[in-house]
């Protein structure tokens, strides 16, 4: 059987380059081997479910009418920034320290609102942190502005409702972190009220001061938190008011590529970018995420990260224009660092008689497994799924920078030739790839029958689709099934989103070296 070459609109040489260097293939015809189920066809189109579904943005939207939005296509399980889909604001009684730290640092806290012809699109928290009037929040509450600075505008608010512009210098897209500066020494955003311009800048100057007299400090790197030690989050939850929640600190996160603090606290929506603060009132972390179906499970950015992000660029301009070329830097560097780590770990594998299969080690991916009972009569299925729990914020609609691998194992003995090659045609055609979007292109795929020095005959499909507005980052998708036999068969793939093409050949070729016989042939 000649190459097949699946495409949309125009040419998929991308994804056929990608394959072929990824095996060292000669460029030409490929034989099918000839034992083994007749190949089953690939239709792309929009997907049911990603491996790893997209974060909701963690900016709490402004309040619209009708119900409570639900929020949409997320893995159960899965840290969203921002957002606690089940969890209630917290109404356990304040403790005297917690009243006494919100009391000490209230004139710090802010509201970082983002609006647009006027009218609020964004709500998060931030805090001051130099006397220059410097302000630590998350990334994904500023990303409206960052990416659309013509269409949006960044404004503060205080606890006593008084307010004013801010400026945005630096951000650090994979830490979820922004460093913003209030506007010309806290000047008025517009007089309201009938009060006269020079009384509203006097009234923005003497808040100014308020804020920058004692900023918020950091606490030191050789001063380590132990874990059950009680440590209190500060924002705005759900825009009700400025709240203070106490919680307690339980380490890093297992299995994550960055450190993570878990927190055992309630963050809601509008709490992002907000200060977490020790007994004695330093900065110990950043409010970043939650983990929704769950109680009281919540995550934070090390506060050395927005230590080092001030430091790098307190002196820096406001960035002008969108910032996509500084987010397309920065992506490149993660993701050149997250492939290169990946790359140098072994393959783990299932049990199986017949075939070895590449399970991931689980140094920062998580993996569940699943399968039928032994005694089941029919199709004997196993399916092990591994992934990254964390992705990178860029936008509403777009969320990059993870690892994903599914691998399922299928005997059909019981089922005989025919109807188990029907069955296993109709799981690899019921793979989904997304179709074109505002951030991505359709996927261009590339399909060959291969066989390896070590490994059973494999069916290979690679996909690529290119970020419209990252140029040189490609979301991979490689899809491999086995085709020796007539009765048992493998269906594995393996996702990498916001890679470069060498990386993208890299993986790809990494991934299929996975497969080989158990037994030596």
């Amino acid at each position: 059987m000649s190459r097949k070459f699946i495409t949309h609109a125009r040419s998929a040489a991308g994804a056929g380059l990608l394959l072929i260097a990824a095996l060292g293939l000669p460029v030409g015809a490929q034989t099918r081997p000839a034992s083994g189920p007749a190949a089953p066809t690939l239709q792309p189109t929009a997907p049911k479910q990603a491996p790893v579904q997209a974060p909701t943005p963690a900016p709490m939207p402004a309040p619209r009418p009708g119900p409570p939005a639900v929020l949409p296509g997320l893995a159960p399980g899965l840290p969203v920034p921002g957002a606690a889909a089940s969890q209630a604001l917290a109404t356990a009684p304040v403790s005297a320290s917690a009243r006494r730290l919100y009391d000490r640092s209230r004139a710090q806290l802010l509201q970082v609102r983002t609006l647009s012809n006027g009218s609020q699109a964004s709500v998060g928290s931030g805090f001051v942190v130099s006397a220059e009037g410097h302000v630590i929040t998350n990334y994904h509450v500023v990303s409206q502005f960052a990416l659309e600075p013509d269409r949006y505008r960044l404004q503060y608010a205080t606890p006593d409702g008084e307010g004013g512009d801010l400026e945005l210098l630096d951000f650090d897209a994979r830490r979820d972190l922004a460093l913003l500066r209030i506007a010309g020494g806290g000047k008025a955003a517009a007089p309201q009220g009938g009060v006269s311009a020079p009384a509203a800048n006097a009234a923005a100057s003497d808040t100014t001061r308020r804020m920058t007299a004692a900023p918020l400090v950091f606490r030191k790197l050789d001063q380590p938190l132990a874990k059950g030690e009680r440590i209190y989050s500060m924002g705005n939850p759900h825009d009700v008011a400025f709240a203070v929640v106490e919680g307690t600190y339980n380490g890093l996160v297992e299995r994550s590529f960055d450190p993570l603090i878990y927190y055992s606290g309630a963050i809601n929506p509008g709490m992002s970018g907000g200060p977490v603060l020790d007994e004695d009132g330093e900065i110990v972390g950043i409010n970043v995420s939650t983990m929704i179906f769950a109680q009281q499970m919540s995550f934070l950015v090390p506060a050395a990260h927005a230590a080092a992000l001030l430091a790098r660029s307190r002196d820096a301009a406001p960035l002008k224009g969108a910032a996509w070329p500084k987010l397309r830097g920065q992506l490149m560097a993660y993701q050149e660092e997250l492939s290169r780590n990946f790359l140098a770990q072994p393959w783990r594998t299932l049990p199986h008689p017949r075939y070895r299969f590449p399970i991931p080690q689980e140094q920062y991916m998580r993996c569940w497994g699943s399968g039928t009972p032994a005694d089941a009569q029919g199709l004997q299925m196993q399916r092990t799924q591994c992934r990254m729990e964390h992705a990178l914020f860029i936008s509403e609609s777009l969320q990059t920078g993870y690892f994903g691998v599914t691998e399922e194992v299928y005997d059909g003995s019981k089922l005989g030739a025919v109807r188990f090659a029907n069955i296993y045609s109709g799981s690899f055609r019921n793979e989904r790839l997304g179709g074109p979007d505002r951030d991505r292109t359709a996927p261009y795929c590339r399909e060959d029958f291969v066989q390896q020095k070590d490994g059973p005959p494999l069916r290979a499909v690679a996909c690529l689709r290119a970020y419209r507005k990252l140029e040189g980052l490609f979301d991979l998708t490689v899809l491999v099934t086995n085709v020796d036999s007539s009765t048992e068969g493998a269906l594995g793939r393996f996702d990498a989103r916001g890679v470069s093409f060498a990386n993208a050949t890299r993986l790809t070729r990494h991934y299929l070296q996975g497969f080989a016989w158990t037994t030596p042939r």
